[in-house]
C-alpha cells in the first residue's frame, strides 16, 4: 500500500524576495526580479542582466565561518531549507533521524568556487588552491549541508537533471516517502550559475535573451519576440511529510502530491522534442499516477522559458495530452518574473503551485504582449487571475531531454 505524501513547509531564495509573503505578493502583483548584473564586471559581455539576487545573505540563518566555507549554491540551499524547516514546525530532535532525509537538485553545483580556484591554480599554483574546494563544489554539498545542520540521517541524494533537477528531486523524495522508506524528506533545488564562465557559456549557445536595454521585459514566453531565456539565481525547497506523520504533529498541511512522471527526449542534448513527445509521455504519467482525470487539471505551472523552440514544443505537448481540454486548461509562466533558474527553478516553481492552491489564484505570465500564433493556449497574461484550484501540474524540462513532472493538489 502506497501513502500519501504532503507538503508541510516553504522556503525560496529569489530575486523577488527570499520570505514566501513577499515572494508571493510581488508574484501576483507582476513584478519582475531581473535587472541589470552587479556581482562582477559583464560590460563586455553580450548578455549583462539575470535575475541576480543583490542583498542576499547566509548569515540570518548561519554563522559566517560557516557561510565562508560554502560554495553560493549551498548558502542558497541551506538558506531556503532552513526557512521551510522552520516554516512547517517540525522538531527534528523528535522521531527516529533515520526516517528523514533529504534530496536536492542543482544541475551545475559550484560554480562559483570552480571559478575562483582555476584562478588561483594558474595565478598562485596548486599549493595554494583551497583544501575546502572540492566539498565545495561538488552537486552533492547542498544535501550533504543540509544533512549535517539538521543531522539528517535518512535517505541522503543530489539530483543533476539540467533544469529539470528541482522536479525530478522533489518527486524522488515524493516516491521515498510513498514507498515508505522516510517520514520526512527536505527537498527542493538550487542553482547559481550567474559567473562570468557561466553567462558567457549559456550566451554563447545563443540560449539566452539579449535585451540589455530592457531587462524586465526580456524573458516573455510565448510572445512572438521572445529571444531566449533570462538566467536567474536562488533555490526553492519544500518539507514533504508522510500525511498521518503530519497529522499527528499536528502540523498545518499546506497541499497533497499527488503524482510523478518522468521522461527522456533521446532526441537531442539541447533542443526539445519538436513535437513535445517526451515532456507529453511525462505529463501523461504523472496524470495517471495521480489518479485524477486529465479533465481534473485546472492549472498547468508550465517550463516557460522564453525560448523559441521550447515553448512550441510545450504547447504542442499539453494539447496532445489533454486534447479539447487544453483550451479550457489555464497555464502560466513563473519564469517570465523571476527568470530560469535552471535546476533549481523546480523547486521555486513547486512553492508557486502551492500558493496557488492556498489562495486560490493562478499566477500571470508577464511581458506576453504580442502571442506567437503557434503558442495558442490561454497563458494567463499580465495579470493573475482568482479562480478556483483543485489540481495543478508542474512542468520541468532540461537539457539533455529530461522531463520531469509533479501533479498536487489541494491540502486534505
Amino acid at each position: 500500500m502506497t501513502r500519501r505524501v504532503v507538503v508541510t513547509g516553504l522556503g525560496v531564495v529569489t530575486a523577488l524576495g527570499c520570505e514566501v509573503s513577499e515572494f508571493w505578493d510581488r508574484i501576483c502583483a507582476g513584478k519582475s526580479g531581473v535587472g541589470l548584473l552587479q556581482r562582477f564586471d559583464c560590460s563586455d559581455f553580450k548578455v549583462r542582466f539575470g535575475g541576480e539576487l543583490k542583498d542576499f545573505d547566509p548569515t540570518e540563518v548561519m554563522a559566517e565561518r560557516d557561510a565562508r566555507k560554502l560554495d553560493r549554491f549551498v548558502q542558497f540551499a541551506v538558506y531556503g531549507a532552513h526557512k521551510a524547516v522552520v516554516h512547517s514546525g517540525i522538531d527534528f530532535s523528535q522521531g527516529d533521524p533515520y526516517r528523514h532525509g533529504v534530496m536536492v537538485g542543482s544541475g551545475i553545483g559550484g560554480l562559483h568556487e570552480i571559478e575562483e580556484q582555476h584562478c588561483v591554480l594558474f595565478d598562485r599554483g596548486p599549493n595554494r588552491v583551497s583544501p575546502f574546494m572540492i566539498p565545495k563544489l561538488m552537486v552533492n554539498a547542498a544535501s550533504g549541508n543540509i544533512s549535517v545542520h539538521w543531522g539528517l540521517r535518512g535517505p541522503n541524494s543530489a539530483v543533476a537533471t539540467a533544469c529539470a533537477s528541482a522536479t525530478n528531486a522533489i518527486g524522488d523524495a515524493f516516491r521515498l516517502i510513498q514507498f515508505g522508506k522516510a517520514d520526512v524528506m527536505v527537498t527542493g533545488g538550487s542553482e547559481a550559475a550567474i559567473t562570468p564562465m557561466g553567462l558567457s557559456g549559456f550566451a554563447r549557445m545563443s540560449a539566452l535573451s539579449t535585451r540589455n536595454d530592457d531587462p524586465q521585459r526580456a524573458s516573455r514566453p510565448w510572445d512572438r519576440d521572445r529571444d531566449g531565456f533570462v538566467m536567474a539565481e536562488g533555490a526553492g525547497m519544500v518539507v514533504l511529510e508522510e500525511l498521518e506523520h503530519a497529522r499527528k504533529r499536528g502540523a498545518t498541511i499546506l497541499a497533497e502530491v499527488l503524482g510523478y512522471g518522468m521522461s527522456a527526449d533521446g532526441t537531442h542534448m539541447t533542443a526539445p522534442c519538436p513535437e513535445g513527445k517526451g515532456a507529453g509521455h511525462a505529463m501523461r504519467l504523472a496524470v495517471e499516477d495521480s489518479g485524477k482525470n486529465f479533465t481534473d487539471i485546472d492549472y498547468i505551472n508550465a517550463h516557460g522559458t522564453s525560448t523559441p523552440l521550447g515553448d512550441v514544443a510545450e504547447t504542442q505537448a499539453i494539447k496532445t495530452v489533454f486534447g479539447t481540454h487544453a483550451k479550457t486548461l489555464s497555464v502560466s509562466s513563473t519564469k517570465s518574473q523571476i527568470g530560469h533558474l535552471l535546476g533549481a527553478s523546480g523547486g521555486v516553481e513547486f512553492v508557486v503551485c502551492v500558493l496557488a492552491l492556498q489562495n486560490q489564484v493562478a499566477p500571470p505570465t508577464i511581458n506576453l504582449d504580442n502571442p506567437d500564433p503557434k503558442c495558442d493556449l490561454d497563458y494567463i497574461p499580465h495579470e493573475p487571475r482568482r479562480m478556483k484550484l483543485n489540481t495543478i501540474l508542474k512542468n520541468s524540462f532540461g537539457f539533455g531531454g529530461h522531463n520531469a513532472v509533479l501533479v498536487l493538489g489541494k491540502a486534505p
